[in-house]
C-alpha cells in the first residue's frame, strides 16, 4: 500500500510540474491591489518558517506601504500569476543606505506555499535578471537563513556565490539562526 501511495504521489507531483510548465506564468508589475495576496503569501513565511526574521504578520496597509516605497525608489517589483492568481513575487531594494553601496541591491523572492518546488521561483528569477537595470546595479545580494537548501540552490543556479556566513545573528522560534549572503556580480554575467 505504501509503495502505491508513494508512486501516486510521485506521479501526481510530476503531472503538476508538467502542467505548470505548459502554463506560462504571467509576470507583471505589482499594483497596490496586490497587497492583500502578497501579505498572505509573506505572512505564511513569517508565522511558520525562519526564512524571514520578521515575527509579526504584515498588515495589508503595511504591505501597500512597502510596495509604494519600492516603486518610489524606482526599483522593480513584480508579481507572477497563473490563471489570474498571484502565486509569487519579487522585488529589489537598496541593500544599505550609505552612498557607496548605491549600486548594490538586495533581491527578495517569495512564492505561495502551494506553488514551491515547481520551477516558478526560477521563472521569477530569470525575469528579474532580464529586467535589472545594469547601469545602476553592479551587485545583487540575497540574504538567506541557513540552512535553506532550496533557496541556496535557486541562487547558485543563477550564478550567485556565497560571500558570508554569520553565526547565530537572529533568534526565531526559540532558536538561534545563521544567515548567509549570496552575491551576483552583474559584470560577470551575460546580458
Amino acid at each position: 500500500m505504501l509503495i502505491v501511495v508513494t508512486y501516486l504521489y510521485f506521479c501526481s507531483t510530476i503531472c503538476i510540474k508538467e502542467e505548470l510548465k505548459r502554463k506560462r506564468m504571467k509576470i507583471r508589475e505589482v499594483t497596490p491591489e496586490d497587497a492583500k495576496v502578497l501579505s498572505e503569501i509573506y505572512n505564511h513565511y513569517i508565522e511558520h518558517t525562519a526564512i524571514t526574521f520578521e515575527t509579526s504578520p504584515v498588515s495589508v496597509q503595511e504591505m501597500q506601504q512597502r510596495i509604494n516605497d519600492v516603486q518610489e525608489s524606482g526599483l522593480p517589483y513584480y508579481v507572477g500569476e497563473l490563471d489570474g492568481k498571484v502565486v509569487g513575487y519579487y522585488y529589489m531594494h537598496k541593500w544599505n543606505n550609505r552612498c557607496a553601496y548605491s549600486s548594490t541591491k538586495e533581491v527578495t523572492v517569495y512564492l505561495d506555499k502551494d506553488y514551491t518546488g515547481k520551477g516558478l521561483g526560477s521563472t521569477l528569477y530569470k525575469h528579474l535578471l532580464e529586467h535589472v537595470n545594469r547601469e545602476n546595479t553592479h551587485v545583487l545580494l540575497a540574504g538567506i537563513c541557513i540552512p535553506n537548501e532550496s533557496s541556496v540552490h535557486l541562487h547558485e543556479k543563477f550564478g550567485f556565490v556565497q560571500s558570508s556566513h554569520m553565526k547565530e545573528v537572529g533568534r526565531k522560534f526559540g532558536e538561534w539562526r545563521d544567515v548567509g549572503h549570496w552575491i551576483l556580480n552583474l559584470e560577470n554575467q551575460p546580458k
